[in-house]
């Protein structure tokens, strides 16, 4: 393909030299001539241009006004200019060079000397397009492996939550349920977009400190004795410790770098790993204060904790374990309606009743019959 090369100047007599000087590289380029910035930027609208030749004063809109619209165009920006000036005006020559002329040639025209500097500036641009082009194969590679390690990073999340749940015999799509809930209350409830992006993530770890719970009690069948219940409860603290980011204090330094992904500069914590450890920690605080591990009430438990209370309370009541059975929808509501105001946050409760749909879309696509598979797609 010949490259195009656009002329620029209000006198129809210098435009009519320029074609005879270049007459022999008419199959070399393709050429187009116009006696107003106006149509020339019309030309650059409409057309392909590899590089603009324009005089600089001229009438109305001058060569000063191309240079800018060139500059401020997306589409135009990496077209080089060349301006064509007399050769005493220094001081215009500086402002062309100063708003983005590519390089400056001297009125009347050597035929050489403009074929040279045409040469010179389509090299420029044939550069510039070649490291266009290989930012744009590298920006891919980089779109294409940060969602590679984000998928791997939300499989990795939902088989840790799923560390959890496989102990205390409940299934997988547990965890990819409440995740979803999750998800809908933010949105909901008028959340960042981040924000419920993250709730995503990380309240699927909400049972993880389940790990540290022995089996004999964990995997009772019978009701637990008081004793029992205090070394259940502890499963809060505990998923908070292993989700705290001062846990790889005691990593070596090759992990350490490897798992600080934290965004913060000065060295505050990681965002995710914070939401993470609220939401273990306080998941089973109750709104009345009379939850645990710290009997936090009201807006002293983390909204993301109250977000979780509401769905794993609606999933853990609507899903049959070895203790009982699933119970209906208006068995599950009646029981959940009586907690509001004293186990739920009564704001997180309204917005669940508002996306009750939406809770049971998630129900009938990821029941606990249903293989939870690819996670990344769930509660789009």
């Amino acid at each position: 393909m010949t490259a195009h090369i656009l002329f620029v100047d209000d006198d129809s007599t210098f435009l009519d030299s320029l074609r005879r000087i270049l007459h022999s590289h008419r199959e070399e380029w393709t050429m187009t001539f116009v006696m107003s910035v106006e149509e020339a930027l019309r030309q650059l609208g409409r057309s392909n241009v590899d590089a603009v030749v324009s005089d600089l004063q001229m009438p109305d809109l001058t060569g000063f006004d191309l240079l800018q619209s060139i500059a401020a165009s997306p589409r135009a920006r990496h077209i080089p200019v060349i301006i064509m000036t007399g050769a005493a005006e220094r001081d215009l020559k500086r402002r062309a060079l100063d708003r983005g002329a590519t390089d400056l040639l001297n009125k009347p025209v050597d035929s050489d000397d403009l074929v040279a500097r045409i040469r010179s500036a389509l090299r420029l641009k044939s550069y510039q397009d070649q490291i266009r082009a290989q930012n744009d194969v590298l920006d891919r590679k980089v779109q294409e492996r940060t969602r590679a390690l984000d998928a791997s990073r939300v499989d990795l999340i939902w088989r840790l939550g799923r560390v959890a749940e496989f102990r205390d015999e409940q299934t997988g799509n547990h965890i990819v349920r409440v995740g979803s809930y999750c998800k809908v209350l933010a949105e909901a409830l008028g959340m960042s977009r981040d924000f419920a992006e993250m709730i995503f993530l990380t309240s699927p770890l909400h049972d993880i400190g389940k790990i540290g719970i022995p089996d004999g009690i964990l995997l009772q069948p019978r009701k637990l004795t008081s004793a029992e219940w205090d070394i259940m409860r502890r499963h809060c603290t505990i998923g908070a410790d292993i989700l705290r980011q001062d846990a790889k204090m005691g990593s070596p330094l090759w992990a350490v770098s490897a798992i600080d992904s934290t965004d913060e500069p000065d060295g505050r914590r990681n965002p995710f790993l914070e939401m993470a450890s609220s939401i273990a920690l306080a998941h089973h605080e109750w709104w009345d204060g009379t939850g645990y591990p710290q009997r936090s009430s009201g807006e002293g438990i983390p909204l993301e904790a109250r977000l979780v209370a509401v769905a794993d309370v609606y999933d853990a009541l609507s899903s049959a374990r070895p203790y009982k059975p699933a119970f209906p929808e208006p068995q599950v509501l009646r029981i959940m309606n009586e907690k509001a105001g004293l186990h739920f946050d009564p704001a997180v409760y309204r917005a669940f009743l508002q996306a009750l749909d939406r809770f049971r879309a998630i129900r009938a696509q990821y029941g606990d019959h249903v293989d939870p598979g690819d996670a990344g797609s769930v509660a789009a």
